[in-house]
This record gives C-alpha cells, structure tokens and sequence, in this order.
C-alpha cells in the first residue's frame, strides 16, 4: 500500500496554515491576558468575555460541523435501511442552537458563570459536581475520540495511510495549538477550519452530480434503481424512535461545555444569541452537501467505476462512503480537498471539546475541590495540563475503534436522559435541591441502563411496548430514551419538594438536612423577591419615562 503523496502534501500543508493560525492567536490571547484586570485563567475558558460576533458564529458553527456530522450524515442517506429521513443531525443540531439561544443563554450569563458546572456547584456542592463532572467528561472525551477515529478511517481509504498515523499526527496538532491559546486559538482556527469545510465540499457537488456511473439522484430519491430510493421511509413502527433519536440530538446537544463556553465568551446577551440563529442557519446549510453524497452514493452504478461490486454496503463499508464516493467518482485533487474538509472538521470539534473538559477540570474540580488555595497561574498550567491529557485520552480510545462508535452513543444517551433534565432544573427552578438531584441521577441512569443496549450487548430488563427480537437481539420501538429523560425531570422535582417539605414541617430532623435546604430556601424566596422588586423600579421608570416623553 504506498501513501498517495500529493494529497499528504496538501493535508500538510493545510495542518501548517493551522499551526500558524494557532500561534497568532495565542500571542492575541496574551496581550488580553496582560489587559485582564480579574483572573487570567477566564481568557483561556472564555476569552475575556470580548470575542465578536462574527468569531463568535464561525467557531460555535464548526464545533458543531465534526467529522461525525459530516460522514454520519453521508452514511445514514446512503444506507438503504435508513434513508435521508432518518439523517437527523443537520436539523438536531441547528434546533438544539436555536432552543439554547432561546432559553439557555439568558440564566447562564446573568450571573456570569465561566463554566457550565458553575451552577451546579453553587446550588448542590462539589461532591454531586464531581459525578456531573465525570458524565461531561465522558461525553466529551468520546467525541474526540470519535471524530478522531472517523478521520483515520478516511485518510485510510483516500491517502492510503495508515489509520494510526492519521490519529496521532491530527491529535498532535489540535492539542498544541490548543495549549498555546486557549480559547483564542480555538475560535480562530475554527474560522480558518469552516471556510475549509464549507469550500471543500461544494466544490466537490459538481464533479459527483455529473459523473456518468451516477443517475439523476431527484428520480433514484423516489424509484428504486440500484438500491431503495434514498430518501427512506418511515412507518408506525419506527416514528417513535425517530422523534426519540431527534430529541436526544436536540437537547442532548444542550448539555456540552463547548456551548456555553461559546455564549459566555461574546460581549453581550444579545450577540451570544445572535451567535446561536446565525450559526443554527449555517449548520443546517452545511448538511446539505453530505447529505447530496450520500443521495449519490445511492444513486451510483458501481460496476461502472472502479470501486467495482459488491457495492460498499454489501461490502460493510457504508461508514466510510464520504471517502469512497470521493475516491471513486471524482478527480484525486477534488478528493483530497474533500478530505481536507474532513480533516478540518475533526479538528474543529476536537479542539473545543478537550479545551471544555479542561476548563471545566481547572475551575470547578481542581481549584474548587481539590486545592481551594490555587493561585490562577496554577490554574492556568492546569488547563494546559488538562488538554494535553484529556486529548492524549482521545487519542488512546480512537485507536480502539470497534468499541468508540457505541461507547458515544451511549454516553450521549446518559447525558440526555441524566444531565438535561438536572440543567432545566438548575437554570428554572430554584427549589429544586441536591436530595432531588442525586433521586433523578440514580432513577434516570437505572431505568435507561434496564432499558438495554444492542451496541453495549446489555439485554433489556424492562421490555417496552413493541419490544421485538431481531437477529437474536431485541430491539424497542419504543421512545425510551426520551421517557428516562422525563421520569428523571419528574423524580428531581418530586422529591425537591417531597424533602423540602418534610424538613420544613418538622417531619425529618435538622441533622439530616446535610444540604441546609431550608436556610437555601429562604435565600432564594429573598432573591426572587428582590428581582421582582427591581424589575417593578425598571418598569415604573419606563412607565415614567414614557409619561415625560407623552407630556413633551
């Protein structure tokens, strides 16, 4: 197998130009450093607070256009059991932006929180952050490994290298420039990674649309030529799941670092969510092109080129069909400017994860847990620190690639049906507490894992309405993932008020009320209070002002 030498050139080169980008901004993240009046460490995390709007889209747009975006997209329109119906991600992605701008950005930056786990901290204590901690963790983890694992497999089939190579050198490079700068480096190489992805993937919609193997994909999408058409379908059997799966996507989405780090680090509220439309907008219009690769992938005679038969699905290689159909049905250099746009957007996700789980590590475990005493140059290092072992992590798990892909979904799920429900809790309703918090982390966890798991091999305890067993394993038509996520929300907020209640009445000693419930009670009634208060002055003096303004 020799290495296709111009298109490691032209990766190289585009991994420079990176560096370079990289570099740059860490020296910008320092002069702000130098201008900080508070903690250095916030530039790292959240830029000082100052990043522009226009930075703000690029960099909140290309952490959410990853390498499994991109290639899971292509692979579920082209896989002739699911279809463009079932390719969630390009509408999941641009809702959870628009829902988070609507309700989600607000209540994080009123009180300006650096981190996500702030709020948890404050409310419920450091131990039940640190379990919050270890689900953030690892769903930030398995996505650098996930993405990192997706981009081997491509340069494997377009460049003839060797998976392990590609892993470790696009880790290498997204850890350093990473640690340079923080945040900065983060969001301007995401500047320079998007204009890449969203160049390099229309320019190769021509040359696949008019390849003479492929039939025009607006007839293949509704009449069966080589395959089902690929706009899929969908039946009572498997609507539930689809609109399980969209809300997973949906909110789950919600419940990353990476978001709020992106909100927080913008001047105002208003941008932050002008931030959030716009870039709903730009993920919905770069799922376009891999879902186009996917309709033509479907659309392909492959006898005719020279991948030749059985087709790729046949052969079990519809996960990699970006690369295949790149390869195969376009000139070399169009196929090394699409794994150019792969490469990009794996390391677009990968930076901002390993910066997230870093900062959250630094702040909110470190310094708060385990050395309260930490100057902020100390935490500063812990960053650094953090990203270098938590990318080292990433890249250790990507190498395991049979078990990456399912360990995502599941640490996704978990994260939707644990964390979110905690999330609304702490950012809308005060009373809630860390009795209900610990009962919905514990029924939420045990009632999706009863559920069971076909990726994992865990056998279902509780067999849901439409349970069926296929090829040996059962399988739930059945929004389970959803109903976890419901039942957690509604154990959370019973047993809040169940606990608040019985201490309140005397009905449980005050010893017991290891959280100070009732004394964080009365502190909130205070604040409610008194933001009530303060908004009646606000409106009496609009009141007042627009009486002046009458009179005149």
């Amino acid at each position: 197998m020799a290495v296709h030498i111009p298109g490691l050139l032209a990766v190289i080169v585009f991994y420079v130009i990176i560096l370079i980008t990289g570099i740059w901004a860490s020296r910008k993240s320092k002069r702000e450093e130098e201008k900080c009046t508070g903690e250095r460490s916030e530039v790292s995390v959240v830029g000082g607070r100052n990043l522009s709007v226009w930075v703000g889209v690029f960099t909140m747009t290309a952490t959410w256009i990853g390498g499994g975006f991109i290639l899971g997209t292509a692979e579920m329109v082209y896989n002739p059991s699911e279809g463009l119906v079932t390719s969630l991600a390009p509408v999941g992605f641009s809702l959870t932006l628009i829902i988070g701008g609507l309700f989600f950005v607000k209540p994080m930056r009123v009180k300006n929180y650096v981190t996500m786990m702030d709020p948890f901290q404050i409310k419920y204590g450091h131990a039940l952050t640190g379990v919050f901690f270890i689900l953030a963790f690892i769903g930030d983890v398995m996505w650098v490994a996930c993405v990192l694992a997706a981009l081997g497999g491509t340069m494997t089939v377009i460049l003839d290298l060797a998976s392990y190579q590609s892993i470790i050198i696009s880790a290498a490079v997204a850890i350093f420039y990473t640690l340079l700068g923080g945040l900065y480096s983060v969001a301007y190489t995401d500047v320079i990674q998007l204009i890449f992805i969203a160049v390099s993937l229309w320019i190769c919609i021509p040359f696949l649309m008019t390849n003479s193997a492929v039939t025009d994909i607006t007839y293949t999408a509704t009449h069966e030529v080589y395959q089902v058409p690929w706009i899929g379908t969908v039946d009572e059997k498997t609507v539930w799941p689809l609109i399980d799966n969209l809300l997973l996507i949906t909110l789950g989405g919600l419940c990353y670092q990476a978001f709020f780090q992106r909100v927080l680090a913008v001047s105002t509220t208003r941008q932050a969510q002008v931030t959030c439309y716009v870039a709903a907008a730009c993920c919905f219009s770069l799922g376009i092109p891999p879902v186009l690769i996917g309709a033509v992938a479907a659309s392909t005679d492959w006898n005719q080129t020279s991948y030749g038969l059985p087709t790729p699905y046949d052969k079990g290689e519809a996960s990699y069909i970006l690369p295949i159909v790149l390869q195969h049905l376009c000139s070399e250099y169009i196929a090394i400017a699409g794994i150019g746009a792969v490469a990009a957007a794996v390391m677009s996700s990968m930076d901002s994860a390993l910066l997230s789980c870093s900062s959250m590590f630094a702040r909110n475990i470190y310094k708060r847990i385990l050395r309260k005493k930490a100057s902020d140059r100390e935490v500063q290092w812990v960053i650094k620190f953090g990203i270098l072992l938590f990318g080292l992590i990433g890249m250790g798990l990507a190498l395991l690639t049979n078990s990456v892909y399912s360990l995502l979904l599941m640490s996704g799920e978990l994260i939707y049906a644990v964390f979110f429900p905690q999330l609304v809790c702490i950012m809308y309703l005060p009373k809630t507490n860390a009795f209900g918090a610990i009962a919905g982390l514990v029924v939420g966890t045990t009632l999706r894992l009863l559920s069971g798991e076909p990726f994992l091999h865990i056998p279902p305890v509780i067999h849901y309405p439409g349970c069926t067993l296929i090829d040996g394993v059962y399988v739930q038509f059945f929004p389970l993932k959803t109903l976890s996520m419901i039942v957690s929300f509604f154990t959370i907020v019973s047993v809040s008020y169940l606990f608040l209640f019985l201490f309140e009445r005397g009905f449980l000693p005050e010893k017991w009320d290891i959280y100070n419930l009732k004394e964080k009670a009365a502190v909130t009634l205070k604040t409610i209070n008194l933001e009530e208060h303060n908004e009646t002055i606000s409106l009496d003096k609009i009141n007042c002002e627009n009486g002046a303004e009458s009179n005149k």
